[in-house]
């Protein structure tokens, strides 16, 4: 296991951690989503970004929430897999794409964002495009910081 390079960033700048907490303040509240949407999305991308921590923490709150070992498991894998529902599928692509931006010339194609908007209205939408940035956010703290999972420091 690798050592932190520094203290979290949030933490050195109190400041700037209470606005990122407000929002994700505002997003928790968004009570119209089902709450395995979030936890998906929270996984999916910090996996594609390679955060131990937040693989971890998302993990461990997703089992809080009542999310089974197969379900999480399978996240990685979620299109191969039957764990998933439509909705779940329409969320975690969602946020592949806006996490992946600078893999393709459209990072967010019309068919990801039309096949989201078939099962979440706007405010729906907003909430799965803000979670996934403030998880974007917490990987990149995390991962350029080298921050170790399993240890929350700020």
């Amino acid at each position: 296991m690798q050592k932190a390079r520094m203290q979290n960033p949030a933490a050195l700048l109190p400041e700037a951690t209470k606005g990122i907490l407000q929002v994700v303040k505002a997003v928790q509240q968004d009570d119209s989503l089902p709450p395995a949407v979030l936890e998906l999305v929270h996984l999916r991308a910090s996996q594609i970004n390679g955060c131990s921590f937040c693989v971890d923490s998302g993990v461990r709150s997703a089992k809080k929430a009542g999310e089974s070992d197969e379900r999480l498991h399978a996240v990685a894998a979620w299109r191969e897999s039957p764990h998933f529902t439509d909705e779940e599928r329409a969320a975690m692509a969602l946020a592949e794409c806006a996490t992946r931006l600078s893999d393709r010339s459209d990072p967010v194609p019309d068919d990801i964002w039309e096949e989201a908007a078939t099962y979440f209205d706007e405010k729906q939408l907003a909430t799965i495009v803000l979670w996934t940035a403030v998880t974007n956010l917490f990987n990149r703290m995390n991962v350029a910081t080298r921050q170790p999972a399993g240890e929350i420091t700020w």
